[in-house]
């Protein structure tokens, strides 16, 4: 029996009603204003867009993309260990590793420019070299990856920004303080027109102009921190001048903030202007939005939001001895990225750009393999959340991953399936549920054989490294 026209429109009504309902009770859990304090920044409710988005890109570029040079050593980043610091496969930590006598970035220094070669001399060379740049080729790159938000460094521990800041930097030479365009501003440009959101990284805890260190041992990462009060009023100036000036999405410190600044009332000022923006964990503060752990992923679903920053190789920077045997596969890539999320987490993957903003070819390769991927699979990916649990297997030895978006849950197989059959372990659906394979819209044959769930695949499968089944239905 069809409704009458009455029944149409008090429907109507009462949905009008309680959606008015549901936005009165969202704006009233996010406060219209913040205070200076942990307890006030914390009422702020973390944003869907930044829960759903899944995929960052960050991009690290500056005076040390000039040289470009690291040593390849240290692939599984153990900070720990007793020659990490002078051999360093940071890129961006170009200047402190030249100074390091002893280390492979001071021999590479001296053999290419000389050992009285000042840093900053690479200035007006980055300055040259970023006249080739086309911001919209970035913006468009990373939407086709998959990315639905983007981090640039806006100043690295060196202190040269990618800003034209109107803090000028009381050690440096005019002409070597910033970048000669406005990088951060046309890119924010460019990406906001892809409709992605743009998000801005800035070195709080160093700045190598202020105290420049080196740093040679552990003992040094606490004594180069600047904690004058002129560099506490230099950070918060230029800290405002990004938020006032790009209204960044993302507020991304690193290596803590200065105590002689003002971190709280930075946080309530950017929430005041980016009411749905995010801050990391990394202001020394106890208040963040996510957790940002760095070459590492997390063995379980975690409540709090999170997000793992890692490059495509072992550098943040551009490092030109970086190959394909140093850069991420993209099988692993996408593993990694399927892993993460169903834990809860997001993947910020950095970039390393060459000076004239030339993105090395073998990081394009991993970007196109991962938007491609997405195209398909982002059903599976993008605004979902943990399941019950974030790992299984199959019987035949396959790793799985579940996410879950409204009445569907998603089992991501971790690699290629040994057979056209797959059996998910401790798995349950219910009669008459359909289960189909992204990038396929011909349900698969299925069957429950105790506590597992036997699925016909395929013989021919449709893409690579990772296949995602959508279950319509309840699963236990």
């Amino acid at each position: 029996m069809f409704p009458s026209r009455f029944d149409w429109k008090l429907r109507s009504m009462l949905f009008v009603i309680g959606f008015l309902f549901v936005l009165g009770s969202v704006a009233a859990q996010a406060p219209s204003h913040y205070e200076a304090t942990v307890e006030s920044l914390d009422r702020h409710p973390l944003p869907q867009w930044y829960a759903d988005a899944k995929l960052g890109i960050f991009v690290h570029w500056g005076l040390y993309s000039v040289p470009g040079w690291a040593p390849t050593v240290h692939s599984e980043h153990d900070f720990q260990s007793l020659d990490y610091i002078t051999h360093n496969p940071y890129a961006e930590w170009y200047l402190n590793s030249m100074r390091l006598d002893g280390s492979p970035t001071q021999a590479y220094h001296k053999e290419h420019y000389g050992a009285d070669y000042d840093y900053y001399n690479f200035a007006p060379i980055f300055n040259r070299e970023i006249q080739k740049w086309h911001p919209e080729d970035w913006a468009k790159v990373f939407h086709d990856a998959g990315a639905k938000y983007v981090v640039l460094t806006t100043k690295h521990h060196d202190g040269f920004t990618l800003w034209p800041s109107s803090t000028p930097n009381p050690s440096l030479p005019a002409d070597r303080q910033h970048a000669s365009r406005d990088l951060v501003g046309e890119l924010t440009t460019a990406v906001n027109q892809q409709g992605l959101r743009m998000g801005l990284y800035y070195s709080g805890g160093y700045d190598w102009t202020f105290v420049p260190g080196p740093i040679r041992v552990a003992a040094d990462y606490q004594k180069v921190k600047p904690q004058s009060e002129a560099y506490g009023k230099y950070a918060d100036a230029q800290v405002r001048e990004i938020i006032a000036r790009y209204k960044p999405a993302v507020l991304w410190n690193d290596i803590d903030y200065p105590k002689s600044g003002h971190p709280l009332q930075i946080m309530s000022e950017y929430y005041q202007t980016v009411p749905d923006g995010v801050i990391d964990d990394r202001f020394g503060v106890k208040h963040s939005d996510f957790i940002s752990p760095e070459y590492q992923t997390l063995d379980k679903i975690n409540p709090k939001k999170w997000e793992e920053c890692r490059g495509l190789g072992r550098s943040f920077g551009y490092n030109r001895a970086e190959g394909e045997a140093e850069t991420i596969a993209p099988d692993e890539l996408i593993h990694l990225l399927v892993d993460i999320v169903s834990k809860n987490g997001n993947l910020l993957l950095d970039v390393g750009p060459e000076a004239d903003g030339t993105i090395p070819d073998v990081q394009m390769k991993r970007l196109k393999a991962l938007g491609g991927w997405l195209q398909v699979n982002g059903e599976a990916i993008y605004a979902t959340h943990p399941w019950k649990r974030a790992t299984g297997e199959t019987a035949e030895g396959i790793p799985v991953r579940f996410t879950q978006k409204e009445s569907a849950t998603y089992a991501i197989l971790l690699g290629q399936p040994k057979a056209t059959t797959a059996t998910f372990k401790s798995l349950s659906v219910k009669p008459g549920t359909k289960i189909y394979l992204l990038g396929d819209s011909n349900p698969l044959v299925w069957s429950q054989q105790g506590d597992n769930l036997h699925v016909d695949l395929p013989a021919a499968l449709t893409g690579h490294y990772a296949y995602s089944l959508r279950i319509a239905g309840p699963v236990s």
